[in-house]
């Protein structure tokens, strides 16, 4: 007898298929009736925005009223045409007043007897550094080597590639000079002390300039020098009260000359002994006002004192510029009625 084995069905391997969970729902279309629309602007809106970008606009044609003065630590706005500070007022000045240059620039002349090209340089510098238009400025510098000595010049065209600049030689200035105190009695001057009124007579161009010593360090601007109203007067410098005109002039003689001399250039008011001597370090010129025989007066003078020491010549090429004017504090001394002083 045979028997077969039938596998029970409790062993068999039931496989079940599990329903996947987490299918979405499929979402059906959008009612149209549940969607808020954006809100349209006004056509009003539009208008005046439109309006105000072209008004904005038109502002930018309009010209500059008010300006920051970068001088002021503040920054303060100031109006363009109704500050006296401004440099482009005064330099507007400038031009227009005292018979300034019509090129508008600002010429600032140097005389050097030695050659230093780093005075020069140093002057150059510290002049464009504080000016507020350095475009403006013109330098007029006199060396003994003058037109010819091109190797100078191009040393400080490399310094200052974009400054204006010209050399100028001594010769006519010095013949000049020469001629004058060419009698042997009298030394012949300090070409410094002198060449500042001398140069407008060579070169004429040089209506209104500025003359600065070469070992000067220049820390004001020089359209505030240049802007000085100088009215009649035909020069401008300050004081420097550390010398006195009692210790360089024997008052006596002077009261004596002042009562027998006429000439247009002796002062009909008595002469102040402790008159403040100028300082010839920065001199600010008008040439329309200033005599052409000026150095003829200056000889006249040191041969009036007899002044035959050249010292006391040196000296007193100060003298004659200052004379005493009124008994206002401080004391204004002129240049044959032709100086003003701050």
């Amino acid at each position: 007898m045979s028997s077969s084995f039938l596998p029970s069905t409790s062993f068999a391997t039931q496989r079940r298929t599990s329903q996947k969970l987490g299918n979405p729902i499929t979402a059906g279309p959008l009612d149209p009736s549940c969607i808020t629309p954006a809100p349209s602007p006004r056509p009003i809106f539009q208008f005046l925005a439109f309006g105000l970008i072209i008004f904005l606009a038109l502002l930018q044609l309009l010209p500059a009223t008010h300006f920051r003065d970068p001088f002021d630590p503040f920054r303060n706005w100031a109006p363009l045409h109704s500050t006296p500070s401004s440099p482009l007022r005064e330099l507007r000045d400038a031009r227009n007043a005292d018979g300034g240059g019509d090129d508008g620039m600002v010429h600032v002349v140097s005389w050097m007897d030695c050659l230093d090209l780093r005075a020069l340089a140093v002057l150059a510098n510290s002049t464009l550094s504080s000016s507020s238009h350095p475009d403006l400025v013109f330098f007029h510098f006199f060396i003994p080597g003058g037109n010819e000595d091109k190797v100078s010049f191009y040393k400080l065209k490399v310094l200052f590639p974009h400054s204006n600049l010209e050399i100028h030689g001594q010769e006519q200035i010095k013949e000049i000079m020469r001629t004058v105190f060419s009698g042997g009695q009298y030394a012949e001057p300090s070409y410094e002390e002198i060449v500042p009124f001398i140069i407008p007579t060579v070169h004429n161009f040089l209506r209104k300039f500025i003359y600065v010593s070469a070992n000067v360090i220049m820390k004001a601007r020089v359209e505030e020098l240049i802007g000085v109203d100088l009215n009649n007067y035909a020069i401008a410098t300050a004081e420097d009260c550390s010398q006195r005109l009692k210790n360089y002039v024997n008052l006596d003689v002077l009261h004596a000359i002042q009562r027998s001399a006429s000439k247009a250039w002796v002062s009909e008011t008595p002469y102040a002994k402790d008159s403040c001597l100028p300082d010839f370090s920065v001199l600010v010129i008008n040439a329309r006002k200033l005599e052409k025989d000026f150095a003829e007066i200056v000889l006249w003078w040191s041969k009036a004192l007899n002044l035959r020491e050249r010292f006391q010549i040196l000296l007193y090429f100060r003298f004659p510029f200052y004379i005493y004017e009124s008994d206002m504090v401080p004391v204004h001394l002129c240049l044959f009625r032709r100086l003003l002083t701050w």
